[in-house]
């Protein structure tokens, strides 16, 4: 492919990052590109990116490589990787014009997808070895993704002289003392880049350009890495279980990814999302537990065909999880075409209420209704508390339940 390339945008220890525009346009490649490229000589970190990229796949949390060019530009050879563009930077550029800290609700949504994306490098057999803000690049719509592959090595490979892979600050107890990089160096890596969201600095306070050494010392000792009172107790938990000193006895991405702190984020997001948009809300906020327009007779022909496959029979309910697969699906909140402010949010909320409560038998949706209802009037937990609700839906149905 023949490309064309423009101002420098980057650079890091082994390569520089330009702009790049292909000189035909293609369905195979956007119409702006990132290229990385470094001397011929120099090349073995680049030539190691794209191994890894080829080898793992693609993943919607990982940074896309379309390809490598070699080219002679000024009488030199380089080595080029042509790469997905991030119009947005670096997380550690969104730190800095954020004024220096993240919301924890724009933290946790960067997490998850951080996670994810650990979760597939692992689920391949590698490590990252050196996840930091400046490796997580940030598109036009706010997604983040992993960027940077070039110290990425297979798990459980022996590794027979010492060394440091990645980026000190960074770095975990037991790379610094046993030398040992596998995937629980990533988990220890993200709880550092974390805690740098909310507070704008780095996790170890050691001056820049002051000797590595006494900052290895300490993340090899005993000392702990400081929790950001920033953060709320879930948020806390999370870093406490990315710091663990044992790598054997430290989260895994597949666990921390069910951790409270990145699975509540749909909750979050809902409940800004409703305050933001109640003028524009198609539908009135219910003034007791009773109060839903859903909330009729499963004969009558206003009743929603989202609801019919849930509440068809005042005899006989669909299985749970018939329900659950019904109601839940990856689709986007899209409120411009919100019938009903409930609609859309049991759409996200009605899945993680249903394992949570592990109450199979019970509609899920009264539920996650229940949670919106008390966070909502948290002056009347009691008026909308499960029982009054099961109750009420029973009775409006002539079921008795004993």
């Amino acid at each position: 492919m023949e490309w064309i390339r423009g101002e420098e945008i980057g650079h890091g220890s082994f390569a520089t990052i330009s702009k790049a525009t292909p000189t035909k346009s293609s369905s195979q490649f956007p119409p702006l590109m990132a290229v990385k490229s470094s001397e011929a000589c120099c090349s073995a970190s680049l030539k190691n990116e794209k191994r890894v990229l080829d080898t793992i796949g693609l993943c919607p949390q990982i940074i896309r490589c379309f390809g490598e060019e070699q080219s002679v530009e000024k009488g030199e050879e380089f080595h080029n990787l042509l790469m997905e563009y991030a119009s947005g930077g670096s997380l550690a550029d969104r730190v800095k014009s954020q004024g220096g800290r993240l919301s924890e609700l724009e933290i946790r949504r960067h997490t998850k997808s951080i996670l994810k994306g650990l979760s597939f490098i692992h689920s391949k057999g590698f490590v990252h070895c050196d996840i930091k803000l400046q490796n997580i690049l940030v598109f036009h719509d706010g997604a983040a993704k992993i960027a940077d592959f070039g110290l990425a090595k297979e798990t459980a490979t022996k590794r027979n002289k010492c060394e440091i892979r990645g980026t000190p600050l960074y770095m975990s107890p037991e790379s610094v003392n046993d030398n040992v990089y596998e995937s629980p160096c990533d988990v220890w890596a993200l709880g550092c880049a974390m805690a740098e969201m909310a507070t704008g600095k780095p996790v170890w306070d050691h001056k820049a350009g002051a000797s590595v050494w006494p900052l290895l010392i300490r993340i090899g000792g005993e000392e702990e890495p400081p929790i950001p009172s920033e953060f709320s107790e879930e948020g806390k938990d999370f870093l406490r279980k990315c710091f663990v000193k044992d790598p054997a006895k430290r989260w895994t991405a597949e666990m921390l990814l069910n951790h409270a702190f990145v699975v509540s984020e749909y909750d979050e997001d809902f409940d800004e999302t409703v305050l933001s948009k109640e003028s524009n809300s198609p539908s009135p906020s219910p003034r007791c537990p009773f109060d839903f327009p859903e909330w009729v007779s499963a004969s009558e022909p206003e009743f929603s065909p989202a609801f019919e496959y849930v509440f068809s029979s005042t005899t006989r309910f669909p299985s749970s999880d018939d329900g659950i697969r019904n109601l839940v699906t990856d689709e986007a909140l899209n409120w411009s075409f919100s019938d009903s402010w409930v609609t859309e949010y049991r759409r996200h909320v009605v899945y993680q209420q249903w394992l949570k409560s592990k109450l199979y038998r019970r509609p899920p949706l009264l539920y996650a209704t229940c949670h919106v209802l008390q966070r909502t009037f948290p002056s009347s937990p009691v008026m909308f508390s499960p029982s009054v609700l099961l109750g009420g839906w029973f009775y409006g149905r002539g079921i008795f339940v004993p």
